[in-house]
């Protein structure tokens, strides 16, 4: 037997940094080896803003998957977004030299690369090229032009286009914590990869990963995809919403989203209340269902306006069939899918990553918010796959970019296992109004 190939998926989120190892086994379905999730400190919006935070994030994230699946992990899929994340179409033309001969696939590769060449704009890059369809001697909607015969090879292309500072900064955190980056990918793909099924991506669908820093939109159609985009929102900016809305912290505002929050104000009682401890002895803050549904709907109208709008851009040519797919953490929110089908008229449904998980997959790593890991582990195998059956191996598909070498430290371990506190709402008596914790527990509460 052939000794086995672990692809390793490393999602750099705003609220957290997740390191998957998959194995591809027999049966095609992927086997998750380990995996390891930090909190992410360092990153904003999908860009990193502090380097040290997340290569120390970074590291603790690798150092679990590493643990826990026996495999000294040295490279690494990355996902990239961000709200300087751009898309176009552009027309690639190779004029071959012998039409007599049989298109080579050297050929399609240089036609892809010479994408890599095009000018941008001054701080822009061409993070990925996405072939769409390929046409030879004018003759469209050609998937596999290998062995064909002709004059003149050309192909759509879905390019990505991103900040040189952004990629070189996550490229950075890469070397910086001990690792090398086998291929940067942009995460709405990843996600789709993981969350959509081929008869989707044929009849034309939506994807929707809600993150915590961004929203990214991945639309296919025929089984191309034909357009990105991401958007500067995501479940951080509710959490900020319901901080200044109802007047507290930022820790209590993200654990009531999480717990009692819902997309749809309509579905909850005005008697129904969350009571939140008083910081230093001060009244507890009473706060309705209905009036946290109400500013959660707020901000998810908003991006779903947004979302619908990109739409739109391509919808107005091809139907989307299939409607929308939401995934990522925010796709956790209760009513969600109403809100998202009433601002869209598309039918929805929440994209869970088990489709091409193996069985005795860890439960936790079926839920949305690993969509982009988990997708990030199956690109890479099949652009590992790609890369062995064309003899390709250890030739990177996008142009490398040199990172900034500054040493970071090592964050010093404890042989102390820390004591899980105790959450704040953990007993909490939710119904009627005037129902809250007692005294003596607002006392004891420790505020961060």
């Amino acid at each position: 037997m052939s000794n086995p190939v672990y692809i390793v998926g490393l999602d750099i989120g705003t609220t957290k940094i997740a390191c998957i190892v998959g194995e591809k086994v027999e049966n095609g379905k992927i086997v998750i080896r380990g995996y390891g999730k930090t909190e992410s400190t360092g990153v904003k919006r999908g860009m990193v803003f502090n380097i040290e935070e997340t290569v120390n994030a970074i590291r603790r994230a690798v150092d679990q998957a590493s643990e826990q699946s026996n495999v000294d992990i040295k490279t690494v899929n990355v996902g990239i977004a961000g709200h300087h994340i751009r898309s176009v179409q552009h027309r690639g033309v190779l004029m071959r030299d012998n039409p007599n001969v049989e298109i080579t696939e050297e050929e399609i590769d240089r036609l892809r690369q010479d994408v890599f060449k095009l000018g941008m704009t001054p701080g822009e890059e061409i993070i990925d090229v996405i072939p769409q369809e390929y046409i030879v001697d004018d003759e469209m909607g050609i998937r596999h032009p290998k062995g064909m015969l002709g004059n003149k090879l050309e192909a759509n292309f879905h390019v990505i286009i991103g900040q040189v500072a952004a990629a070189r900064n996550i490229i950075t955190c890469i070397h910086q914590a001990g690792l090398e980056m086998e291929h940067m990918i942009l995460e709405p793909i990843a996600s789709a990869e993981a969350v959509l099924g081929e008869e989707e991506k044929e009849a034309g669908v939506a994807l929707v990963d809600i993150g915590g820093g961004t929203t990214d939109i991945a639309i296919f159609y025929d089984n191309i995809i034909y357009h990105t985009a991401v958007i500067p929102f995501g479940g951080n900016v509710i959490t900020e919403d319901i901080r200044q809305g109802c007047s507290i912290i930022k820790k209590h505002a993200e654990e009531i989203k999480v717990k009692f929050g819902s997309a749809v104000a309509s579905e909850n009682r005005d008697d129904e209340v969350v009571s939140i401890p008083g910081i230093r002895g001060r009244e507890p803050k009473e706060i309705s269902f209905k009036n946290l549904a109400n500013i959660i709907q707020a901000r998810l109208s908003e991006i779903f306006d947004i979302v619908n709008n990109e739409i739109q851009k391509v919808n107005s040519e091809h139907k989307l069939i299939a409607g929308m797919v939401l995934t990522g953490g925010g796709a956790m929110m209760k009513h969600i899918q109403q809100l998202a089908a009433f601002k869209t008229g598309l039918d929805v449904r929440i994209g869970y990553p088990n489709e091409y998980l193996a069985n005795d997959t860890a439960e936790e790593l079926a839920s949305p918010m690993y969509s982009t890991g988990v997708g990030l582990v199956i690109e890479g195998i099949a652009r590992y796959e790609h890369a062995m059956k064309h003899g390709q191996i250890g030739i990177g598909n996008s142009p490398v970019i040199q990172p900034t070498v500054t040493e970071i430290p090592v964050e010093e371990k404890t042989d102390e296992a820390p004591k899980p506190k105790k959450p704040w709402w953990e007993g909490i008596i939710t119904g009627f109004a005037g129902k809250f914790l007692k005294d003596d527990d607002i006392e004891n509460e420790k505020i961060d």
